[in-house]
C-alpha cells in the first residue's frame, strides 16, 4: 500500500509541483491550502507524513505544527518544513515546534523526494525500536532474520527469557522490573561485542523476551559470557533482606505468601551448524522450543541450550 503524504501550501503552483513529483515516486499525495485544512486532515486521515509550508494565512506552518505535536493522535508522524525562510533562526524555530526536518524554497525535487524517504525511514525505525531499552523491535527482527536466511548466511539464532520475573514485578513494581528489562537488554549487547567478531543484531521482542543474532561458531561464547555475568548482576536489584535469604515473597490468588527463587536467565539456540530453515520463522519456532527446554529443566539458574538435532531425511 502507497504511503500517503500530506502536503499544505497556500501556492497552488507549488501544491501541483509537490504533488506531481510525489506522485511520480508511487506516493498517494492529499493537498491543503492552509494551517486550518491542514490540521484537520492529519487528523482525519493519518498521512504517513506531513510537508508543511511555513508562510500560510492564519494558523502558520509554525502552529499547524506544535499542535500536531500536542495531539496524542498525531505526535508521532513525522513533519517535513518547507519555508522561504533561511536565516538559523527560523529552522531553530521549526525543529523546536517538533519538525523533523528543514527545507528552503526554491527545492530541488530529487532532493525533496530524497528527504521524504529518508524522514520516512527513520520515523518507521524508530516506531519498531523499544522505548524501554532503545533496541529493535519486533519487525526490524522480522527482518534481520529474513535477510540473514534469505542471503544463506550461517547463523544462530538466540531467544532469551527471564525466569520467575513477574514475582520480582510483584514484589517490587514496573518500575523496578523495568530496570531489570534494560539490565537484560545491555547484557546481551555487551556479550557480543564481548564475543562475537561478525556483524551480530540484538532485539527485544517485548517485555522480558530478547532475540539474539550471531554466528554458529560464536553462540558458546555469547551465551556463556551472559549466563556467568547475569545472576551476579540481577542480584543488585534486590533488597537486602531478600537476597539474604534467597527469595521473595509474593501473595497467591487465595492471598497466602508464597516464596519464588531470584530471576534468572533462559537461553534457547537454533542454528543453521546442522540444519537448514526454509522460512525465518522455522528457526524461530526451534530457538522457543529450546528456550522452553532451558525453563522446564532448569529452574533456579541461569542457563542455555542448543537445538543439536539435524535436518530429518525426506
Amino acid at each position: 500500500m502507497p504511503e500517503t503524504i500530506l502536503v499544505a501550501d497556500n501556492e497552488p503552483d507549488i501544491l501541483r509541483f509537490v504533488e506531481a513529483n510525489l506522485r511520480l515516486e508511487g506516493f498517494e499525495v492529499t493537498l491543503a491550502a492552509d494551517g486550518e485544512e491542514a490540521l484537520r486532515k492529519v487528523i482525519d486521515e493519518r498521512p504517513s507524513l506531513v510537508l508543511l509550508d511555513v508562510l500560510m494565512p492564519g494558523m502558520d506552518g509554525f502552529e499547524v505544527c506544535r499542535r500536531l505535536r500536542a495531539d496524542a493522535r498525531t505526535y508521532q508522524i513525522p513533519i517535513i518544513i518547507l519555508s522561504a525562510k533561511s536565516l538559523t533562526v527560523d529552522k531553530v524555530v521549526g525543529l523546536t515546534a517538533g519538525a523533523d526536518d528543514y527545507v528552503l524554497k526554491p527545492f530541488d525535487p530529487i532532493e525533496l523526494v530524497a528527504r521524504v524517504r529518508t524522514t520516512l525511514r527513520r520515523a518507521s525505525d524508530l516506531r519498531s525500536t523499544s522505548p524501554l531499552t532503545g533496541l529493535p523491535g519486533n519487525h526490524r527482527i522480522d527482518a534481520e532474520l529474513r535477510r540473514r536466511l534469505a542471503d544463506r548466511e550461517p547463523l544462530a539464532v538466540v531467544y532469551a527469557d527471564l525466569n520467575d520475573f513477574k514475582s520480582y514485578n510483584d514484589r517490587y513494581g514496573f518500575l523496578r522490573g523495568d530496570d531489570v528489562i534494560i539490565l537484560t537488554g545491555e547484557l546481551l549487547v555487551e556479550a557480543l561485542r564481548e564475543r562475537a567478531s561478525s556483524p551480530w543484531f540484538v532485539g527485544h521482542v517485548g517485555g522480558d523476551d530478547f532475540m539474539v543474532v550471531c554466528r554458529p561458531e560464536e553462540l558458546d561464547g555469547v551465551c556463556g559470557y551472559a549466563i556467568d555475568r547475569f545472576d551476579e548482576r540481577v542480584s543488585h536489584l534486590y533488597d537486602p533482606a531478600d537476597l539474604e535469604r534467597g527469595y521473595v515473597e509474593v501473595p497467591d490468588r487465595q492471598g497466602q505468601l508464597r516464596p519464588f527463587p531470584p530471576v534468572t536467565l533462559s537461553l534457547g539456540v537454533a542454528s543453521t551448524e546442522k540444519r537448514a530453515f526454509a522460512d525465518h520463522r522455522e528457526i524461530v519456532q526451534v530457538a522457543t522450543e529450546m528456550k522452553a527446554f532451558v525453563k522446564h529443566h532448569q529452574r533456579g539458574k541461569s542457563a542455555y541450550a542448543v537445538d543439536g538435532r539435524a535436518a530429518e531425511a525426506e
